[in-house]
């Protein structure tokens, strides 16, 4: 008897529990949404589209390491403390820093993608000096745009840093493809 009355209880308070929570919630507003997603879809290139601020764009110029950026410029710095950062110089001179994410990691793992001219298409986030790096575009000895990233030549997938094959494990490649920027993402505005 004595179970079931607990059990009784449990379940009573549980259901109270569930009601005040049901009660809290805010109840959507379709036009609102309605709203929302027009606004979203009526963004332009490079305009506000995620709910996170980020905004696509290009930017321009060279990737090389923040202790050489900083070095050039006759700043100081405790090479230890900052050894193994990256940043891109920009044709302004501008030092962008690149986030070491899925994408960005190539910069800081490959020594074959720094030091050279390089087109990105990152995001960028208000307030926040970092880039993430959607995609990487390279120049080859002519001059000729490529989009770059790492290749299985035994499973034809590609990847976006230098590591073995995430399927056979296999070694990948560096590949060089030639394909012009994308006509959906501004080039960033120099200062």
């Amino acid at each position: 008897m004595r179970a079931t009355s607990l059990t009784c209880l449990t379940m009573i308070l549980a259901g109270a529990a569930w009601v005040s929570v049901y009660c809290d919630e805010k109840k959507s507003d379709p036009k609102a949404a309605a709203k929302a997603a027009a606004e979203f879809d009526a963004a332009g290139p490079g305009e506000k589209k995620d709910p996170d601020d980020a905004v696509k764009e290009i930017v321009s110029g060279k990737v090389v390491m923040l202790v050489d950026a900083l070095k050039e410029r006759g700043i100081k710095s405790y090479a230890e403390e900052i050894k193994g950062h990256v940043v891109l110089v920009t044709p302004e001179k501008e030092l962008i820093p690149i986030v070491a994410d899925w994408r960005g990691r190539a910069f800081y793992q490959d020594e074959r993608l720094r030091n050279r001219p390089v087109d990105l298409i990152v995001n960028r986030r208000p307030g926040v000096p970092w880039v993430q790096v959607l995609s990487i575009f390279t120049f080859d000895e002519k001059g000729e745009r490529n989009i770059t990233d790492y290749w299985c030549d035994i499973c034809a997938i590609p990847m976006y840093e230098i590591k073995d094959c995430e399927c056979c494990q296999g070694p990948t490649r560096l590949r060089f493809r030639p394909q012009e920027l994308p006509k959906d993402v501004p080039a960033r505005k120099s200062k």
